[in-house]
């Protein structure tokens, strides 16, 4: 008895499907696993127990990269340190961390900065530490003064509630200064103008592992905008009001939304609720940026610069406490397609109280797997089973 003509049909479809698959298969070599596949539904272990290699694709060694020689591969870009007089004894550890384990085979430049003259000794100290091109700069009054708009009494008063809510540095000016300057201007300093590239490196941070390929040609390589270590947590009472900022200047700009942004990640509900309702929103989230390595041209870009004005104008960083890690975090996460933003798994780093361990016969002193070696509760401080279930590994 015959079948159908559908039934017929059906069936041939059916058997070609099959047959195109196994081809597919079979002929076709391993199959390319999407990116997306990357990604952690739930962290049930830290990822930096498992062994950590260096970075997928071609990578830039150090070959010809001696401090005096004018052709070597170095691209256009430095090593940046907002620096005190004051800080020199940490600053000389940092130092000593990152030229033993990465810039004494790439000599880098340093930058140092600070909105005072550094000391003879300061520079004595820091230059015996480096084969490398250091610079000292002093930050311009214009770029460090509180503005204009800022009522001191308004501030003060808000620094007390502030203080009452357990929210560090509220009442020192110098350290609202310092954000608001990290935030939206730093990367206008006069010795930054020919500079695409930075490695932010702050005082009293530590470096465990070898690093063997020159970092920023990995970001000019691979078309990365920013690469973090550590991704945390902010203390909602410090921001309550950035979040609801940043909706208004959304509204006002929704062209500078990236379609393949992190949104996600900045205004998860679920892993800590607390955060987002205090936040009005906003998961506080971030990455910890005194360890960032940085495009110079995403805060140059109208988004940006047009952001932080909008927030500039706020008050937020003197009235409130928003610090420089939300606010880029907030911009990158918005206006930057999310697979320029790189996890740096591979680069050991600790600034107190965290750490990023990887599992690397590359590094020494530090443990694997560990985030912090304080208080059990500030394990919940991580953000990054966020980042690798709305982002991923990468």
């Amino acid at each position: 008895m015959a079948f159908p003509k559908t039934i017929r049909l059906l069936v041939v479809v059916s058997g070609l499907i099959i047959f195109f698959w196994t081809l597919k298969i079979f002929n076709s070599g391993p199959i390319a696993t999407p990116a997306s596949d990357n990604k952690l539904e739930e962290m049930t272990r830290d990822p930096n127990l498992d062994l950590t290699l260096e970075p997928e694709g071609p990578l830039v060694r150090a070959d010809d990269y001696a401090a005096d020689n004018p052709n070597s591969p170095r691209i256009n870009a430095t090593l940046l340190s907002l620096v005190r007089n004051d800080e020199l004894a940490g600053i000389l550890q940092s130092m000593r961390d990152l030229e033993r384990t990465w810039n004494h085979k790439f000599n880098y430049p340093w930058l140092f900065l600070n909105d005072k003259e550094f000391s003879e000794e300061f520079k004595q100290k820091t230059r015996a530490e480096t084969k490398a091109e250091i610079r000292y700069e002093v930050v311009p009054a214009e770029h460090w003064d509180v503005p204009g708009w800022i009522d001191d009494g308004i501030f003060q008063e808000s620094a007390k509630i502030l203080e009452e809510h357990g929210i560090q540095y509220s009442t020192k000016v110098s350290y609202h200064q310092m954000c608001r300057w990290q935030s939206g201007l730093f990367y206008k300093h006069p010795a930054l103008a020919d500079v695409r590239y930075y490695w932010r490196v702050e005082p009293n941070v530590h470096f465990f592992c070898d690093v063997d390929y020159d970092v920023f040609r990995y970001m000019q390589d691979h078309n990365k905008t920013y690469g973090f270590t550590l991704n945390l947590y902010d203390a909602p009472m410090s921001l309550p009001t950035l979040w609801p900022e940043t909706l208004k200047f959304m509204a006002d700009h929704p062209e500078y939304i990236h379609t393949n942004n992190a949104m996600d990640w900045l205004t998860d509900s679920k892993r800590r609720p607390e955060h987002h309702q205090k936040a009005h929103g906003y998961s506080t989230c971030h990455f910890w940026s005194n360890f960032e390595i940085g495009d110079l041209n995403f805060f140059r870009s109208q988004a940006y610069e047009d952001y932080f004005n909008h927030l500039d104008r706020a008050g937020g960083f003197y009235y409130e406490r928003w610090g420089d890690a939300p606010v880029h975090s907030i911009a990158l996460g918005l206006f930057e397609d999310k697979s320029k933003l790189h996890w740096f798994r591979d680069i050991g780093y600790q600034h107190i109280p965290f750490f990023n361990c990887p599992n690397s016969p590359k590094c020494k002193g530090c443990v694997t797997g560990r985030l912090t070696d304080g208080e059990s509760f500030l394990y919940k401080e991580d953000c990054r089973p966020n980042w690798f279930k709305y982002v991923g590994l990468g």
